[in-house]
């Protein structure tokens, strides 16, 4: 329990720290963006694969995937009910913000070094169904109810995702797994290498980012939003825990038993 306390610790530390060094002039605001770039296209794919290496997938563990979009897509339903009857700028600020979940950003550096490769990999999946409602789903979604045009086209949406590096990374490493197809020892042993520094990089790049702003107009709103995600949030999860056949198995505590 402690080595746990120390590095949620660490990671809260390493936040703000960039936090810090972004007030005293190290960091500028611009440089969270090529701080994400390494993040998103660099160290969170390389995470993913080298995570990824040598565990054997069941095909029962892509109901997560489902898991993943249905929590989403629950989300984008509550933004609807919570802002019925209000104005399309409210309506595509609740979508916007309501739904999804940051997973390779914030999820992910915990999962591994908390979890292990199973741990990665169980998230990765849920991930790439969360992909379609955070990659481009809801701010499709977004447009067409700010302005009023016509419905989703799932073109654009698609064409969205798989220029996303970590969800071609997940989609890719899925199916090598699902075919038992091993990458070359070289490969994961660079990938390794690239994958420790991701949650670093990652915390890091969530405090040089981290700024507050607003008035108490929208300091209300946000933490309305907060409040209904958290919720929901903690009964899918308990939902999830109590009602869904996950194996109590140690050794495999992330797969679905028949």
């Amino acid at each position: 329990m402690a080595e746990i306390l120390i590095k949620a610790a660490s990671f809260v530390a390493i936040i703000i720290m960039g936090n810090v060094l972004r007030r005293k002039g190290f960091f500028r605001e611009e440089d969270f963006y090529v701080l994400s770039k390494i993040v998103l296209k660099i160290t969170l794919p390389a995470a993913i694969i080298s995570n990824f290496s040598g565990i054997v997938l069941q095909p029962s563990m892509l109901v997560m995937s489902l898991l993943g979009f249905g929590g989403g897509a629950l989300l984008v339903l509550l933004a609807f009910l919570v802002c019925a009857g209000k104005s399309r700028d409210e309506k595509a600020f609740h979508v916007l913000n309501l739904t999804g979940y940051n997973i390779g950003n914030f999820t992910m550096p915990f999962a591994q070094s908390f979890l292990g490769p199973l741990g990665v990999v169980a998230t990765s999946i849920f991930d790439s169904g969360n992909a379609f409602i955070c990659l481009g789903g809801t701010f499709s979604l977004a447009v067409m109810i700010k302005e009023g045009r016509g419905g989703i086209r799932p073109g654009p949406i698609i064409k969205t995702l798989f220029h996303s590096v970590p969800f071609d990374a997940y989609v890719l490493m899925i199916i090598l797994s699902l075919l038992h197809i091993p990458l070359p020892a070289a490969v994961t042993s660079f990938t390794g290498i690239i994958a420790g520094a991701n949650g670093f990089m990652a915390m890091l790049m969530i405090g040089v980012g981290f700024k507050l702003s607003g008035g108490r107009e929208q300091t209300g709103r946000i933490v309305k939003i907060l409040g209904i995600r958290y919720s929901v949030s903690v009964a899918l999860a308990a939902a999830f825990y109590l009602l869904l056949p996950l194996g109590q198995n140690t050794a495999r505590p992330w797969q679905f038993w028949p």
